[in-house]
């Protein structure tokens, strides 16, 4: 397996707020676009979009909503404590991790064993099962709530942010105009300078939109984790979409590596694409490849994040090192509020 890419992320390249305090607009981003086909890089907006799309291409969205996943509360001792909500396991059961507030935002617990019982915002608690996968960071929490879960977290919860932010936004800034259902504990964050009028531009030329829901979960993975598993739903429609794409030689276009998996997760031996609605543990690596997904627009992300290897499936090795060389020469931003990346065949 290939290893994923190695290099040194600039502090001054974290984007520490969203470009709307920097006086853009969403779509104002700029957008490195690179070419596998001849390692060929263009330097643009995301609002230009459109120009480097064509009739017949499929772009395949991810609407899960972002939840206020983050929560504070206190350990035994009455010491503070933040709780991130990752993913729903099962009825009053999540996966969580923990972590210490610290400014600008939170860090993780530490080696010390947590305890048991933990009590939070609003009058809830969680209740520490086991260690979730084999992972030192995350648990199996059982969680006790005065109302249901989604309405508590709505009250009591606020986006999870990481130091690089310098300060808390209201959940409206983490969540995609194009969203359906809350679910993700963070944002899918390549759909983010997307607007309603860059969708009508794109329908407007012929070019498709359909739909996947994959709610994502926390991204502070530890060096060398896996991805977990996440829940995903491809629609039939968007199924039919995507094979009908393949079929008459245009390109099928994923917004986000969450887009990507869920693609992924519901293609056959074959090659066709069919509806799925359930979990995927897939993780896309160089070696495994890509058998839907031709383009992907997605963010700029940390030195060796499983995501680059994903991103080294779909762009190839050599179109990904000209990129990030080029990404970081020029100065592109990082993160939930910075620039993209679109590549293409």
């Amino acid at each position: 397996m290939s290893s994923a890419l190695t290099f040194s992320l600039p502090g001054a390249l974290e984007a520490a707020e969203p470009p709307e305090a920097r006086g853009l607009t969403r779509d104002a981003v700029r957008m490195l676009v690179g070419y596998r086909s001849d390692l060929r890089l263009v330097h643009s907006v995301f609002s230009l979009l459109p120009t480097f799309l064509e009739d017949g291409d499929l772009v395949v969205v991810n609407t899960s909503g972002t939840l206020a996943a983050a929560v504070e509360g206190t350990d035994p001792a009455g010491r503070p404590v933040v709780v991130h909500f990752s993913t729903e396991l099962a009825s009053g059961t999540w996966v969580v991790e923990l972590r210490r507030p610290r400014a600008p935002a939170s860090e993780p617990w530490g080696d010390a064993e947590p305890p048991s019982r933990l009590a939070l915002a609003g009058g809830a608690a969680i209740e520490l099962l086991e260690r979730y996968a084999c992972s030192r960071r995350l648990w199996v929490a059982l969680v006790s709530s005065p109302v249901p879960i989604a309405r508590w977290l709505a009250v009591h919860g606020r986006p999870i942010r990481y130091g690089y932010v310098e300060r808390p936004w209201p959940i409206s800034t983490y969540q995609n105009v194009y969203v359906t259902e809350p679910g993700s504990a963070e944002m899918p964050s390549a759909g983010r300078p997307f607007t309603p009028e860059m969708v009508t531009r794109l329908v407007a030329k012929g070019v498709g939109v359909s739909p996947i829901v994959l709610h994502t979960g926390v991204s502070s993975l530890e060096s060398g984790e896996r991805p977990f598993p996440e829940r995903v739903k491809v629609p039939d429609s968007t199924a039919r979409r995507v094979n009908l794409t393949k079929a008459v030689g245009r390109r099928v276009v994923a917004i986000g590596t969450t887009v990507v998996r869920a693609l992924e997760s519901a293609v056959d031996a074959h090659g066709e694409v069919h509806a799925l609605d359930g979990w995927t543990d897939l993780v896309v690596t160089p070696v495994r490849g890509v058998a839907v997904v031709d383009g992907l627009l997605t963010g700029w992300h940390e030195p060796e994040a499983s995501h680059l290897l994903m991103l080294e499936a779909v762009a190839g090795r050599r179109l990904l090192e000209r990129s990030y060389d080029a990404a970081l020469e020029e100065g592109y931003l990082w993160h939930e509020f910075g620039d993209v990346h679109l590549v293409l065949p």
